[in-house]
């Protein structure tokens, strides 16, 4: 690692860590790019028509917990 890079790296790390989360969240977003506005609507769309489904009775949710154990199965394999 470059000594600049260490430098930057260890005023980082003596920042209080809501600095260090405000910081590292905003390169984040930076790397992301610009959100894209169809996306986010795509999306609430989606949310919107799998709630309506949810209160239809279309649909059964399944437990956080049992997604979660099966999504850890999987990984094992």
């Amino acid at each position: 690692m470059a000594t600049a890079l260490k430098e930057i790296e260890a005023k980082i790390r003596s920042l209080k860590p809501e600095e260090r989360t405000q910081l590292l969240r905003s390169l984040i977003a930076e790397l992301d790019g610009p959100s894209d506005t169809n996306v986010e609507r795509a999306w609430l769309e989606v949310a919107k028509k799998r709630h309506q489904e949810i209160v239809e009775r279309k649909v059964n949710p399944v437990p956080e917990k049992q997604v979660f154990e099966k999504v850890r199965s999987r990984l094992k394999r």
